[in-house]
Formats: C-alpha cells, structure tokens, sequence
C-alpha cells in the first residue's frame, strides 16, 4: 500500500486540557493525506517564526560584550521532531482537523501545552502502519495505557458496528486524558463489567472499563489485571473470535501480549521507540523480531524499525 507523507504547516484550533498535565490539540490542515489508526506524526515542538540558525563566528576583541545568546542557547528548545499517534481525524469543509493527546512532560511538551488558537505547528506525516481491522465475527479489545489511549479512540471511531470492548489504564483519575460523562454510572472498585461512561468510546458505541492503579477511579489494579478478569469471564470458550489491541507503557503492553498468548489471542502491539525521523532514515528506532526474511534464512531475529515497519506488530513476532 502507497503511502504518501509530507511536511505540513498546520494552524492550532484548540489545545485543551483534559486532565492534569494532558492536553487535546487540534490542528487544522487545508489537506492532508489519508490516514489509519495507529499511525503517527513527527511534530517540531519550536515556535516556526523563530530563526534558529547557528551564529557565525565573529572576530571577539578583549572587552567587547558579547552579542545576545541565539535562540538555543537563551531557553530549553527541543532539537528533534517527536512521534505522536494520530487521536482523531476529521474530513471538514475547510479541509482536515487532527487532534494530539500529549502529556507535558519535558522540553518539547510543556512548548506544546502553550500553543493557542492561531498558533502554527510543523508535522510531518502521516507515518508508519496502521492497525488491521477485526475479521467478520471477532470482537476487537482495546487496551490503552497512559498516553497509549490516543490511538485506541481512533481505532473505535473506525469499529461502528462491530463488537468491542476498551480497557484505558492510568495510575489516577488525574492521569486520565478522557471524558467520563456526568450521567454515567461509576464502576465499582473490582467490576470489569464495561460501561458506556467514556464519552470517547461511548460516542462510538463502545463500552469501556477504566482502571486506576489506586483505585481513584473504576478498576483499583492494573489495566492488565482487569483486562485477564475479563477474557476468562466472557471469552474463555471462543479466543478466535478476539483480536486485542494495545498501547502504552512497554511493561504493561508485554503483560497483554503474554495473556493473549496463553489464551491463543491475536495481539496487535503499537511499539514505541525514540525516532529522529520518523521515517527510517536515521535508523535510531531498532525493534528485535523473529526472523521472517528468507534472504536470511540462519538468522533466528532481525531488526525492524519500529517507524516504518511498525509501529504495529503482531505480537507473536516481538523479541521483547
């Protein structure tokens, strides 16, 4: 499959925060190609108006004040592009809207928590694979953790009519970037049962069950403990017509492969690695998978890059 990508000067139409520390930006686009859940885009997380050209050398003589620091060296700036999954795409009639679930976390985030309506980003994109949809007659589980929640609402917006259930982990009520709607019942403390309380996932007619590991909201555990409860409670007579979905922390999205593997459950892994470029370039994304090249028939694993051979992987091909 073709898959064009490009550099584009996106104008922010809201960044609004969601919970602590997380914010919903929306950028807004005259075109943009078209895009899949779980692919991904490299955003500069500098103001584009600023020069950040390095200084030439100049001729300093014994007494002369130095010129004013450039840019990089008056304040923090982010140097490299950083990945953000896709959380949503909307087709309007002045062109395309994305929205970006990040976290304010270092340099590049706390820019990006600043931005405000009018405001121009730079993204390259849209990169990487995309998450395969469910066969006819298989329900499709979405695990997300932190701020791999962003591509499972994608995903759901994608699965209107199919059945699905989203599992979304966080450590506190306060970490959780989502919308718990005000008529919504509150899960008891040790329920799996899923509910449309989310307004993410409900709007899409998936019911959701959320997990905090000290138990602020929903599930009192982690994601993946709520997420075996489950299987062994609904699915256990019928694991071919599952397909899971994960992403988040790497601990946690190795537990979920494990589960699914005991239970001979078809797992999809959207990996995360530190990317340069997004676009195998820089090579700087490496991920350890079985080999399946017949140009190397006595290896037993390769490498792969996570960019551009990802970030979507079948969890049975994963080396962790």
């Amino acid at each position: 499959m073709h898959k064009p990508r490009s550099m584009f000067l996106a104008d922010v139409r809201a960044n609004l925060p969601l919970c602590k520390d997380h914010f919903r930006l929306i950028l807004a686009l005259p075109r943009f190609p078209a895009t899949a859940p779980g692919q991904f885009v490299q955003i500069s997380c500098r103001d584009q108006a600023v020069d950040y050209s390095a200084v030439r050398e100049f001729d300093w003589q014994p007494g002369q004040v130095l010129p004013s620091p450039t840019p990089e060296l008056a304040g923090p700036v982010s140097l490299l592009r950083k990945p953000f999954s896709i959380a949503a795409r909307r087709d309007v009639a002045s062109g395309v809207e994305i929205d970006i679930i990040h976290r304010k976390v270092g340099t590049g985030t706390t820019w990006m928590s600043a931005l405000r309506p009018g405001d121009q980003i730079s993204i390259i994109g849209p990169l990487g694979n995309y998450l395969p949809i469910p066969g006819e007659g298989q329900s499709a589980i979405l695990v997300g953790g932190g701020v791999g929640i962003p591509p499972m609402i994608y995903f759901a917006s994608t699965l209107e009519g199919r059945p699905a259930v989203a599992f979304a982990g966080t450590l506190n009520r306060d970490l959780l970037p989502l919308t718990i709607t005000a008529d919504a019942p509150a899960p008891s403390h040790d329920s799996i049962d899923p509910l449309y309380n989310i307004a993410e996932f409900a709007v899409h007619n998936v019911p959701a069950v959320i997990c905090t590991d000290d138990g602020s909201w929903g599930f009192r555990g982690l994601v993946t403990q709520a997420l075996e409860r489950y299987l062994d409670k609904y699915m256990a007579s019928s694991p071919e017509k599952v397909v899971i979905y994960t992403c988040g922390p790497e601990g946690m999205m190795r537990r979920v492969a494990a589960i699914a593997e005991k239970r001979s459950i078809l797992c999809y892994v959207s990996v995360e690695r530190a990317m340069a470029c997004g676009m195998g370039t820089c090579q700087s994304c490496v991920i350890k998978v079985k080999n399946d090249l017949a140009a190397l028939p006595e290896r037993d694993w390769v490498y792969k890059l996570a960019c551009t051979d990802g970030p979507i992987f079948d969890s049975r091909k994963l080396l962790w």
